[in-house]
């Protein structure tokens, strides 16, 4: 392969790695809501250069996590309840049909990995400490390993994409409310109930289910008057 080929690729490979560590920590809430992201403060704390920075910036921006503010660079989103509720709204409506397609189509094949997604995340506690909530990566890989499976067999991609984009928009407030929502959370008995819906076939009561388990996590979050608190001026 020719230097040049080679360097593209090694610069674009560089580029997707760093979207994937900026993207990371926007949705973990590591890089806060509205804070101001300068290029050289990134180079640092990445370790990298201006231009595989500004690269991912751009993509990020056309995830709608990062915003580009006219003469004054770039700053993480920000959150709102109105937001929320639209995201919330909009992933109920969507994964509506997903579920309602996906049961339509049911295999013996897609039963089966429902239910193991679902086991092996029943397996795992939803916090890495016993004393109180700690971030647990593989209940939250496993959470959407499971979520994905519910809408897995509804035979559209893009539907699909376009779930799991509201899905890690949604996770960004789960993160940054987290300590509020954990206590509060019975999630194993809703994934519980939403897979007995979905094997004894019901879809009308899967979808309710699967409506309410979104909306019980936004409500929880809306609740939170910190989150939504402007700054003083």
């Amino acid at each position: 392969m020719p230097k040049l080929a080679l360097a593209a690729s090694g610069s674009e490979t560089l580029a997707t790695n760093l979207y994937d560590r900026i993207r990371a920590d926007v949705l973990a809430g590591k890089l806060e809501p509205g804070r101001k992201l300068q290029i050289e403060f990134l180079c640092e704390r990445y370790s990298a250069g201006q231009t595989p920075v500004r690269e991912a910036l751009n993509r990020l921006t056309s995830d709608g996590l990062i915003e580009r503010r006219e003469q004054r660079g770039f700053a993480v989103t920000e959150v709102s309840a109105a937001d929320l509720k639209e995201i919330t709204k909009t992933r109920c409506w969507l994964e509506e049909v997903a579920l309602r397609e996906s049961l339509a189509n049911r295999t013996a094949a897609w039963e089966e990995e429902l239910v193991l997604a679902h086991h092996r995340l029943a397996k795992i506690p939803r916090s890495g400490s016993t004393e109180g909530y700690e971030e647990n990566p593989s209940w939250e890989a496993l959470h959407k390993a499971f979520h994905h499976a519910l809408i897995g067999a509804c035979q559209s991609r893009w539907l699909i994409t376009f779930c799991e984009q509201l899905a890690d928009q949604l996770y960004r407030y789960r993160q940054l409310a987290v300590h509020r929502t954990y206590p509060n959370r019975h999630e194993r008995v809703e994934h519980q109930a939403i897979v007995d819906a979905v094997l004894a076939g019901n879809a009308d009561e899967a979808v309710r289910l699967l409506s309410a388990h979104y909306r019980e996590t936004a409500d929880i979050i809306l609740a939170d008057a910190r989150l939504f608190a402007k700054p003083a001026a």
